[in-house]
């Protein structure tokens, strides 16, 4: 008994918990699953977490509690159709639409900051934390279109971290000191890879100006106005609040997406969301994945797009292209019947997206490109057709394909032969070779995702901080940051070196000048004498 005492103290001090905080201020589900997975490890792990979201976990725990953000917007309105859109291809700046999406993601941050800062749970909750009543030790914030809730972040005043939830804004590299050039570094609405041509790297610092532009001088001082009237006046810049981020964590990996140069606070977790065991599949599906003895592919369009939205003339496009082939097809689809579907089609409201690409008979995914599906589709060494709608999707999908694990296919300009010529080629098993070694590659890691993202979050809370990780580009004003000043500096010093050596250079020559006269002067004087 006396040793079991010993060890339980002993076991008790070494396992630190901490009162989190985590905010997820956008109203979206797939934002919301990556968000959960993250605060159920840290519950599970014996930390206490409070979620402030708009949505409701299904589980209810005893370490764990949420404040639910209400929305003025009816439910599944953020949902979206299936979209023929032409941003596909850099036709023109116009047709790629890439300038209306950036527009896009700042709207939909209006509605976010007005229906959440002003909630009395969240004043409550500063009260709480100052009383006593409830002390938090960290924040851990999203990193996405506003930073309005970092205003309650400031009346904390406790260590706070941000998580992208997708490849990282362009606005949010500066205040981690990343460096973002646009010669090689896509911005997240470019859909290429990081090798560009000369239009493609034009038309990526043009839109990467724009982006910065329009958050730091239209959204951002929109923002600070509303943040001052939910937590005071004294409320210092957004921007400054934002350069006391410890650690940013960031839902990309360099075997998937471009590789950059990061910096010691920029942590890449992509895949920490994925479980860690694969669960066993419901009977009808198990029963219709099994006994394909082709094999099985999975279509979805994820959580924001209703796939029952296809277009009639592209769902027949789609159901033709299935009807030749010998392997059977899972598709999520909302509505109860498809008309016209062949018989090695099978339809469901909802699957179990991961338990079903794990599974060894399922030989190809289709999909939208969302970063969760792409994942999860590589993780499990499965490859993709992908038909990018929006946002990030192209530039997932573009990345997918340049890495070996997918094709991308133009859904506006899809017919039935491209859509099977595109099943054929991921059914080839030259391609399902290469998904695999694309696989292996992402889960090649000295730590789990997971176990990558929750140590992190603890080093923070350990330290109180870790302000030791950040570079001096934080917070630096931009003509220090491109050495304007150095530079024009030393354009002064070469300039003035060269206006003295010419000065000199003519004053030499005058006297010499001026001697060779006095001699000249001199020789007709004697000449005369």
């Amino acid at each position: 008994m006396r040793v079991s005492l010993v060890l339980f103290v002993y076991v008790f001090h070494l396992v630190k918990s901490y009162n989190i905080l985590g905010i997820l201020p956008h109203e979206s589900k797939s934002h919301s699953a990556l968000m959960s997975s993250l605060m159920n490890e840290l519950i599970d792990r014996g930390h206490s977490v409070t979620l402030i979201s708009y949505s409701a976990q299904s589980e209810v725990r005893s370490n764990f509690r949420e404040i639910i953000l209400h929305s003025r917007r009816a439910k599944d309105n953020h949902k979206m159709n299936v979209t023929l859109s032409k941003y596909t291809n850099l036709e023109t700046l116009v047709e790629y639409n890439m300038i209306r999406e950036v527009n896009l993601v700042h709207d939909l941050a209006k509605d976010t900051c007005e229906d959440g800062i002003f909630q009395p749970e969240i004043h409550q909750l500063i009260r709480n934390h100052w009383s006593g009543q409830d002390r938090f030790d960290l924040v851990l914030i999203q990193a996405f279109n506003n930073d309005c809730f970092l205003g309650l972040v400031h009346r904390l005043k406790v260590p706070f971290l941000q998580l992208s939830t997708t490849t990282m804004f362009t606005w949010f590299h500066s205040r981690f000191g990343v460096t973002f050039n646009p010669a090689f570094n896509p911005n997240i609405w470019m859909g290429t890879t990081g090798r560009m041509n000369f239009f493609e790297r034009m038309v990526n610092m043009l839109v990467d100006v724009y982006a910065r532009m329009m958050y730091f001088y239209v959204l951002q001082p929109r923002d600070y106005e509303l943040v001052k009237r939910a937590f005071g006046d004294d409320l210092p810049p957004l921007e400054k609040i934002a350069h006391g981020a410890s650690v940013i964590l960031e839902h990309t990996h360099f075997s998937l997406m471009p590789p950059r140069a990061l910096n010691p606070g920029h942590i890449q977790i992509c895949g920490f969301h994925i479980p860690k065991i694969v669960k066993p599949l419901n009977e009808n599906i198990e029963k219709w994945i099994n006994e394909s003895k082709d094999g099985v592919i999975y279509f979805s369009m994820g959580s924001m797009i209703k796939g029952h939205t296809f277009p009639e003339e592209k769902r027949k496009i789609f159901l033709k292209a299935f009807g030749r082939l010998k392997q059977r097809v899972l598709w999520k689809w909302e509505n109860e019947t498809m008309p016209d579907k062949p018989d090695n089609v099978m339809i469901q409201k909802w699957m179990p997206q991961y338990d079903i690409l794990c599974h060894p008979n399922v030989k190809a995914f289709i999909a939208h490109g969302g970063l969760l599906g792409t994942t999860e589709a590589v993780h499990c060494g499965v490859p993709v057709v992908v038909m990018p709608q929006f946002g990030d999707q192209h530039t997932n999908a573009r990345a997918l394909e340049a890495g070996g694990g997918g094709v991308v296919l133009n859904f506006r300009e899809a017919d039935e032969e491209m859509v099977y010529n595109a099943l054929k080629t991921v059914l080839d098993p030259e391609f399902n070779k290469k998904a695999k070694e694309l696989s292996a590659r992402f889960r090649d890691r000295p730590m789990s995702p997971m176990d990558t993202a929750i140590y992190w979050i603890e080093y923070v809370a350990r330290h109180k901080g870790a302000h030791h990780m950040r570079t001096a580009a934080v917070g630096m004003p931009l003509y220090q940051y491109l050495l304007l000043d150095v530079f024009g500096f030393l354009a002064v010093c070469t300039l003035s070196i060269l206006f003295i050596g010419i000065y000199v250079t003519k004053l030499f020559f005058r006297l010499v000048m001026s001697m060779f006269s006095k001699s000249d002067k001199k020789q007709k004087k004697l000449k005369k004498n």
